[in-house]
């Protein structure tokens, strides 16, 4: 019984190891029969709002990779949200765990990654050759093309069109005729503005918006008195009017809504107006689809001239530096602008055309902020330095929470701005 048994058990291991060593030496094929070549592809992307979609494309992309590569790829996917995003990442880079592509935003986050060496030179790859030739300079440092854009920006506030076509309200061009609509809308018991300070990147959103507009009309010389240690934020005389009556005039509870419920809120007309971006668009129409809304520029003071739209390149796809991967990376980077691919992206992103590829019908808030674009009633958006905003994004809220005055935040961001310049000069 002993040796019945003995022999038994040998058949049994002998099998179970044939079939690990035909497991292992297995592996999946394309439709022609191809073997395949496995390779992990780690991304991350902090828009987690979109990760359906952009699931959906990595999907793709797996799929075309498999027939005309023959790689079998194993997308892992991180998609923190936008608060955590920036500090994860950076950790990740510094501790050698870096992803094989990443977000970034292009005028705020490529000079300082690219500084680190933390980016792959994209040059000479082809989806430079399909991007719109106004779009490339804002992912160009010194010749060189460090990123794929994803999100070209034109945004200001954002406005309930029937609301405003109701009370017939004009879209303002001063804040004098900014103040006269919020009277209207007072009177007639309709809340001005959303507010909605949880997701501290909201309230930071005024730095740009009135850094841009101002140094492109009434205080030209501001970025470069910054940059250059001589100058402060006691000279942007239209960032607190603008801030304070925004605050003044919105919705209660600020500190307890984030930008997913102040979209539902926006959609369903609890406010006629929010200072936020159409990069919103995708979740204010998932809580009402035929929601009618319009983007403008703010005005920051009475002059009409320096009431102006954004216009900016923001997230945008880089290749790590350190990627054991990189000719993976690069396909993906380059299937973004994919010819039969890429439009429907785009478009599932509500995003900007940045390439003649994109042949979708733009939406109509895109088309209103277009019209900004047309008649040349633009700025870039500023270059601050992202030390600068994350400063700001705890000295707003706190200003709006009455936890900081003004000659605090004044003092808080030159302080930022200095120690940002004693690092990088």
């Amino acid at each position: 019984m002993k040796k019945i048994f003995i022999t038994m058990f040998t058949l049994i291991l002998f099998g179970s190891l044939l079939a690990a060593c035909s497991s292992k030496g297995g592996s999946a094929t394309n439709s022609s029969g191809e073997k395949l070549e496995k390779v992990d592809l780690k991304v991350f992307i902090s828009q987690p709002r979109f990760k359906k979609q952009y699931e959906t494309y990595l999907d793709q992309f797996v799929e075309k990779q498999k027939e005309e590569k023959g790689r079998d790829i194993n997308i892992k996917l991180e998609m923190p949200n936008v608060n955590q995003a920036d500090q994860l990442l950076k950790t990740r880079l510094a501790s050698g765990d870096s992803p094989d592509v990443f977000s970034l935003h292009a005028v705020n986050d490529i000079p300082v990654y690219d500084k680190a060496g933390y980016l792959e030179d994209l040059s000479g790859e082809p989806f430079i050759d399909k991007l719109y030739d106004t779009v490339t300079p804002a992912v160009t440092i010194d010749d060189r093309v460090l990123a794929v854009p994803l999100e070209t920006l034109q945004w200001g506030f954002l406005y309930n069109k029937d609301i405003f076509a109701e009370y017939n309200l004009e879209v303002p061009t001063t804040m004098s005729e900014m103040e006269e609509i919020i009277k209207v809308l007072e009177k007639n018991e309709v809340t001005p503005f959303i507010r909605a300070y949880k997701d501290s990147y909201i309230p930071q959103l005024f730095l740009p918006l009135v850094v841009g507009a101002s140094s492109a009309t009434t205080n030209p010389d501001f970025m470069d008195d910054m940059n250059e240690g001589k100058g402060s934020f006691a000279d942007l005389k239209d960032l607190f009017p603008v801030m304070d009556l925004v605050h003044e005039h919105g919705t209660d509870r600020p500190f307890e809504i984030g930008q997913d419920q102040g979209a539902s809120d926006f959609a369903n007309g609890k406010a006629a107006m929010w200072v936020q971006g159409a990069w919103m668009a995708e979740s204010i129409v998932a809580a009402k689809e035929d929601f009618n809304f319009g983007v403008a520029a703010l005005p920051i003071n009475d002059d009409p001239n320096s009431t102006l739209i954004n216009l900016s390149t923001s997230t945008s796809l880089a290749v790590s530096k350190e990627s054991k991967v990189k000719d993976v990376a690069k396909d993906f980077i380059n299937y973004v602008m994919d010819e039969e691919d890429s439009s429907a992206l785009y478009e599932s992103l509500a995003f900007n055309p940045i390439s003649d590829l994109h042949t979708f019908d733009l939406y109509p808030w895109l088309e209103d902020s277009n019209s900004y674009v047309e008649d040349g009633r633009i700025y870039q958006d500023p270059t601050i330095p992202s030390a600068v905003k994350s400063e700001s994004e705890k000295l707003f809220q706190s200003y709006f929470a009455d936890d900081a005055t003004q000659e605090a935040v004044i003092k808080g961001l030159d302080r930022a701005w200095e120690q940002y310049l004693k690092i990088n000069n």
